[in-house]
């Protein structure tokens, strides 16, 4: 216990630290219907790197069939097509938020696909043409089962179309980096 209490006691200080970080950051994130636009406002906003440009960094094998409850959230049968996309959505060389992206190819743009599928580019900038606004779904301090450790946010959401169809189920993994004052 006694070489125990001080890693317990940094750990409550750190997490005291981190609290007041944590409310701005989630109004951020609440005032957009983008991930991508407000991690890119944040990294500008709390100097994390300059320039402040959100990329995603793409695991091209990762491969995670839908559930029934995906296709369900996103209003697909169970042969229509799912893409998959599991990124890290970075500022600089700071990973903010790592995210599993269930989309209907179908639903968008040919040109859209293939920046998807080939491209370090966020979901959120490659689609903003198609003018969705996002439906939360959770929201958690913490992790949610799909994130890593170190998680210190989630978010689960569908993003819509104007007319209603749902065009991506996202799980949004928000890191500790975001909680780091800039250096300087």
């Amino acid at each position: 216990m006694r070489r125990a209490l001080p890693a317990i006691v940094a750990a409550l200080a750190l997490a005291g630290c981190a609290q007041p970080r944590l409310r701005p950051f989630e109004q951020v994130l609440a005032a957009q219907d983008s991930a991508t636009a407000a991690l890119g406002e944040w990294c500008r906003t709390q100097g994390i790197a300059e320039p402040a440009q959100i990329r995603a960094l793409a695991d091209r094998a990762a491969r995670k069939p839908p559930s029934s409850a995906v296709r369900s959230a996103l209003g697909i049968s169970g042969d229509e097509p799912v893409g998959y996309r599991h990124v890290r959505l970075v500022c600089g060389d700071k990973v903010l938020s790592v995210a599993h992206n269930w989309y209907v190819p179908n639903r968008l743009e040919p040109h859209m696909n293939h920046t998807l599928e080939t491209t370090d580019t966020p979901f959120g900038r490659v689609v903003g043409p198609l003018g969705f606004h996002r439906e939360r779904l959770a929201e958690k301090r913490g992790r949610m089962a799909e994130c890593p450790a170190g998680t210190v946010l989630s978010h689960r959401a569908v993003l819509r179309l104007a007319d209603g169809r749902a065009i991506s189920l996202v799980v949004e993994c928000y890191t500790r980096a975001n909680l780091s004052r800039a250096a300087g």
